[in-house]
């Protein structure tokens, strides 16, 4: 009786370890599918956002123009149709540039461009490129793809053209990053090396398919994806965190040719609100008055992607944390199951040794 009594303890203790570890991994696999959704909350596709119209430059681009309504003005030799905005035509020695009226307030926000680059230029026969713009001032033409150069804000170039013969150490066309304060000048001559805060080479002109690029700024964060593969999939190019960007800047595009020359057209731009959560001294800054800046720990050199394609200094993206977390629950449930193997062979000798 004692040896029944005490079988019977035990399998109920065994039981009830199972039940314990059956709960465990039921916890476990409700916090990886939290996290999951957390990560895809935080891949960039738009759906979960605020589209803010006011920003956004969509078909049949009604409120573009000049008059005192529109929310869109263009310059230069940009042609405004029906399906896109061409910045410029396949001509040499063309710029043109298109410009949200409305300055924008938000704090966190995502820009997103279906784009378009093509012509009838051969490899390494064609340019110069497209610039996407968040500054201070607008419609001031220059050297800058179409705009002026030292401008306060944020600009992202897909440059099309290599200047820099010598930099063989990345293939073109090539995105990157700028952030300034009035007082850097672009150098085209060196592609922007030395100013640039990150980059990636993508193939994004000829393409038979649409080509999309987003823009993420967030809690100081800078943040910038392409999808050119047809794949409906970012890509990350630029993750990058300690910039700041004022509010009440202005978005917008431009492009220019030289000798040699390419179709530029913007598609759309749809502009995100993010809705992100402040301190309460975030929220009392004047954020109108914050100076465009960038605290980098390293130079911004360091940032430009190797001639592998390999990224250097990003931090893990969502798809990255994914698998991590992925990782650690298949880790948990071999340490559970093996676990559960070895209570149960005590109990089996416990059983004969009573």
């Amino acid at each position: 009786k004692v040896n029944k009594f005490v079988v019977r303890v035990s399998l109920r203790v065994c039981f009830n370890k199972m039940e314990n570890i059956r709960a465990f991994l039921s916890t476990a696999f409700v916090f990886l599918v939290f996290e999951l959704c957390l990560v895809c909350c935080d891949i960039t596709d738009g759906n979960a956002e605020h589209l803010k119209r006011e920003h956004s430059l969509m078909k049949p681009y009604q409120g573009v123009g000049s008059s005192p309504t529109s929310q869109w003005d263009f310059s230069g030799s940009t042609l405004v149709t029906s399906s896109y905005v061409r910045l410029t035509p396949d001509e040499r020695s063309k710029q043109g540039s298109i410009w949200n009226t409305v300055p924008c307030y938000l704090k966190d926000w995502e820009m997103h461009v279906q784009f378009k680059v093509h012509g009838s230029g051969k490899k390494n026969l064609h340019g110069d490129g497209i610039a996407i713009w968040y500054t201070k001032d607008r419609l001031h033409p220059g050297p800058v793809f179409g705009n002026q150069d030292q401008f306060f804000g944020l600009a992202i170039f897909l440059d099309t053209f290599r200047n820099d013969l010598h930099g063989m150490d990345r293939s073109f066309p090539y995105i990157s990053a700028m952030v300034n304060n009035g007082s850097v000048s672009y150098d085209h001559g060196k592609d922007g090396r030395s100013s640039e805060l990150g980059g990636c080479s993508a193939e994004i002109r000829n393409r038979e398919h649409d080509t999309y690029l987003a823009i993420r700024y967030s809690k100081g964060r800078l943040t910038v994806m392409v999808d050119v593969e047809d794949k409906n999939e970012w890509k990350e190019c630029i993750d990058i965190g300690g910039v700041r960007l004022p509010t009440g800047y202005f978005f917008g595009a431009s492009a220019a040719t030289g000798d040699l020359s390419d179709n530029h057209d913007i598609i759309s731009m749809k502009l995100y609100q993010l809705m992100v959560e402040h301190t309460l001294e975030e929220e009392n800054l004047d954020w109108t008055k914050i100076e465009p800046s960038v605290s980098l720990l390293k130079s911004p050199k360091d940032n430009i992607d190797d001639p592998t394609g390999n990224f250097r200094g990003t931090p893990l993206t969502g798809w990255k944390v994914f698998l991590l977390l992925l990782c650690a629950l298949l880790g948990i449930v071999v340490c559970a199951v093996v676990g559960a193997v070895v209570f149960q062979k005590r109990q089996e000798r416990n059983k004969r040794f009573y």
